[in-house]
C-alpha cells in the first residue's frame, strides 16, 4: 500500500498553450509501472477550457460540481453536470470546459501510451465555443 498525502500533491497551473482561461490541475493519482492510468482533478473558472485534442487510449471525465460544456469534432456542444459520465474514444478530437456564467470541476482519467496522455492541437475559438448548445 502507498498513501499519498495532499500535501505531496501541489495544485498545478497548466500551459497556456493548452487552456483558455483560468484553470487548476490537482493531481491525484498516477499509476506505477507497468500501470500507465493518471488521475488529474481540474477546475474551470467561467469560459475556461481546454484547446481541441486527443488522447491516445481514450479518456473518462466524471463532473464532481458546476456546470460544463464537452464538444467533439464535427459534433454539437452538450451540457455536463454533477455526476455525468463522458468517455472520449482513442483519438477523438474535442474540447471540455467550464460553461460561459459557471466554473466547473471534472476528474480526468486517461492512459498514458508511450508517456503520452494527450496530443494538443489548436484553441477552442471564442465563436465555436459560442455556438448553439445541444441537451440530451
Amino acid at each position: 500500500m502507498k498513501i499519498t498525502r495532499s500535501e505531496a500533491r501541489p495544485s498545478l497551473t497548466p500551459s497556456a498553450d493548452y487552456f483558455t482561461g483560468q484553470v487548476r490541475q490537482d493531481p491525484l493519482a498516477k499509476a506505477e509501472a507497468p500501470g500507465s492510468v493518471q488521475v488529474v482533478s481540474v477546475t474551470f473558472e467561467p469560459g475556461a477550457r481546454t484547446a481541441w485534442h486527443t488522447h491516445p487510449l481514450g479518456q473518462t471525465l466524471v463532473v464532481t460540481s458546476g456546470a460544463g460544456l464537452v464538444q467533439t469534432w464535427g459534433g454539437p456542444i452538450r451540457p455536463i453536470r454533477p455526476g455525468d459520465v463522458v468517455w472520449f474514444p482513442a483519438g477523438e478530437k474535442h474540447w471540455h470546459g467550464a460553461g460561459p456564467d459557471t466554473a466547473l470541476t471534472h476528474i480526468a482519467i486517461q492512459e498514458a501510451f508511450d508517456g503520452n496522455t494527450a496530443d494538443w492541437m489548436e484553441k477552442v475559438s471564442h465563436e465555436q465555443y459560442g455556438g448553439e448548445i445541444e441537451d440530451i
